[in-house]
C-alpha cells in the first residue's frame, strides 16, 4: 500500500472502525433489552442505526470518489434504469452539477423504496452490495436494506492471519514484542475488524448468512425468510441467484456445466442456483408485491470499480438495468418457478451482449444528484469522534511516555492493516471460489 494511500486509508479507517464499534455496541444493548419487548419498536430503531454506519460508505461513493448517481424511470411502469458513474475525486472541488429526471409517470416513482421487494441480481463488480445501498438510499430504505450473503463475510476466517504479517511489514522492529503490545498479537486469532463491523450490522438488521450448502442452509433461509412477514418498514431483499462474482474463470465453469445439462452457454452470467430463489417466492409471495429484476454490467471501456479504486478516488463506470415483476405473476409450481429464473438469466446474457455493442441499455438516463445526508453523517462523526480522541488523551496522557507513543503507533499501524486486508477481502481475484475456479479450469 502506498504511502499517499495510507494516509487516506487510516483516518477513513479510524473513522469507521470506532464509529461502527459505538454502532455495534448499541445496537447490541438494543438487541438483548427492546427486542424481546418490542421487535417492531427494534427494527425501527436499529434501521436509524445501520444507517449512521452504512452512510459512510455511501459517503465514499458521492463525494470522496465522487459519484454521480443517474436514475431513469422508463415509461413502462416495469422499468427503471439506474446508471453509476464513479469519478475521479478532486481535491480542490466537487462537481455537484447532477441534475434529476423523472421520465415517467408518478406512480412508478412512489414505488420505488415503498414497497417490499425481492432483489435478483447479477454479480459482475466487488462493490455491487454498495451500489445496491446506493439506490437504496436514494430510494429512501437504505436502513431496512436486506441481503442473503456468503456466512464468512461475518467472520472471515480465511484472512486471520494476513492482517498480522503485513502490519509486521510495516514495522520490522518488532514493536509488537514488547509486554504493552503483547495483546495485539491477538489478531491472527481475529477476523478483519472492518469486516466484523460490517458483519454484525448487518446481523443485527437480520442479514441471512448461509454456508453455501443447500443441506445446512435449506432450514436457515426459511426461518430467516418467514420471520420478515411482520417487517414495519418496506425493506428490499437482496439475492445474488449466481452464488458468486463473475469471473473468465467461473465462466468457463459455467459453459462447461451448461454444455453437460444441455443448457444455453452463457457468455455475460453465470448459471443460476435456483433453490435459493424458487424457497424465496414461495415463502414471500404472500407478503412481498415484487420482484426487481437487477442487470449489472460495467462499460467496456471503463475499468472495473473495486474498494481500492474508489480510496483512491479512481474513475469507474457501472450501468444498473431493474426490471419490475409483480409477485402476483408468478408461476405457482417450484419447477416452474425455477425455469422463470433461468429464462430471465438467459434473457440477461442477451440483453448484456446488447449493452456490449451499443454501450448503453438503449433507455434515456439523466442523473438526481447527491444527497448531502451522507456528508452531515461523515462530518459529524468526524467531530464526535476528534473530541472524543482528544479528551482521551488528555485525561490518559498516553502520549507522554515512550511507551504510550508505542502503543498509539502501533495501533495506529493496526488500523492501517485491518483496512487493508478489508480492501484485499472485497477483491474477487482474491476469494476462495475464485482460487477453486482457476484450479478446476487448470485440472480441466
Amino acid at each position: 500500500m502506498a504511502i499517499p494511500l495510507v494516509l487516506v486509508v487510516l483516518p477513513l479507517g479510524l473513522l469507521f472502525l470506532l464509529s461502527g464499534l459505538i454502532v455495534n455496541s448499541v445496537q447490541a444493548v438494543l438487541f438483548v433489552s427492546i427486542r424481546p419487548l418490542s421487535k417492531s419498536l427494534y427494527r425501527r430503531i436499529n434501521r436509524f442505526l445501520a444507517e449512521l454506519l452504512w452512510l459512510q460508505l455511501i459517503w465514499l461513493v458521492d463525494w470522496w470518489a465522487g459519484v454521480k448517481c443517474s436514475i431513469a424511470f422508463c415509461l413502462d411502469l416495469s422499468e427503471i434504469i439506474v446508471s453509476h458513474s464513479l469519478f475521479v475525486h478532486s481535491f480542490q472541488s466537487f462537481n455537484s452539477n447532477s441534475a434529476g429526471t423523472i421520465d415517467a409517470d408518478q406512480e412508478t416513482y412512489q414505488l420505488t423504496g415503498k414497497e417490499h421487494a425481492l432483489i435478483i441480481s447479477n454479480h459482475r463488480s466487488d462493490i455491487d452490495w454498495l451500489i445496491g445501498w446506493i439506490l437504496a438510499q436514494r430510494s429512501g430504505c437504505l436502513g431496512s436494506t436486506l441481503a442473503i450473503m456468503k456466512k464468512s463475510f461475518k467472520v472471515p476466517s480465511f484472512l486471520r492471519p494476513h492482517c498480522y504479517a503485513w502490519v509486521k511489514e510495516l514495522f520490522p522492529m518488532n514493536i509488537y514484542d514488547h509486554p504493552w503490545c503483547q495483546s495485539i498479537k491477538s489478531i491472527k486469532e481475529q477476523s478483519s475488524s472492518e469486516q466484523e463491523v460490517i458483519g454484525w450490522s448487518m446481523w443485527f438488521a437480520e442479514y441471512l448468512f448461509l454456508e453455501r450448502s443447500w443441506a445446512k442452509d435449506e432450514n436457515t433461509l426459511k426461518w430467516g425468510l418467514k420471520r420478515l412477514q411482520d417487517f414495519p418498514r418496506s425493506f428490499w431483499l437482496a439475492l445474488f441467484v449466481e452464488g458468486t462474482r463473475f469471473m473468465p474463470a467461473k465462466l468457463l465453469a459455467a459453459q462447461e456445466y451448461a454444455a453437460s445439462q444441455g443448457l444455453p452457454a452463457p457468455r455475460n452470467v453465470l448459471i443460476p442456483r435456483t433453490k435459493g430463489f424458487v424457497s424465496a417466492v414461495s415463502i414471500m409471495r404472500d407478503f412481498v408485491p415484487a420482484i426487481y429484476d437487477t442487470t449489472v454490467i460495467i462499460p467496456k471501456d471503463s475499468p472495473a470499480p473495486t474498494m481500492l479504486r474508489i480510496l483512491k478516488g479512481q474513475s469507474s463506470v457501472v450501468h444498473v438495468r431493474i426490471k419490475r415483476h409483480a409477485m402476483s405473476d408468478m408461476p405457482k409450481s417450484n419447477e416452474d418457478v425455477s425455469k422463470w429464473c433461468t429464462d430471465i438469466f438467459v434473457a440477461k446474457d442477451a440483453l448484456l451482449d446488447k449493452h456490449i455493442a451499443i454501450g448503453t441499455f438503449d433507455e434515456e438516463i439523466r442523473p438526481i444528484g447527491r444527497p448531502i445526508k451522507s456528508l452531515l453523517v461523515v462530518l459529524s462523526w468526524s467531530c464526535l469522534l476528534l473530541f472524543g480522541a482528544y479528551r482521551f488523551l488528555q485525561w490518559t496522557q498516553l502520549l507522554s511516555t515512550w511507551k504510550g507513543i508505542i502503543l498509539f503507533v502501533a495501533g495506529l499501524g493496526l488500523v492501517t492493516g485491518i483496512m487493508h486486508v478489508f480492501i484485499m477481502f472485497s477483491q474477487s481475484e482474491r476469494s476462495s471460489s475464485a482460487r477453486a475456479a482457476r484450479n478446476q479450469v487448470k485440472k480441466g
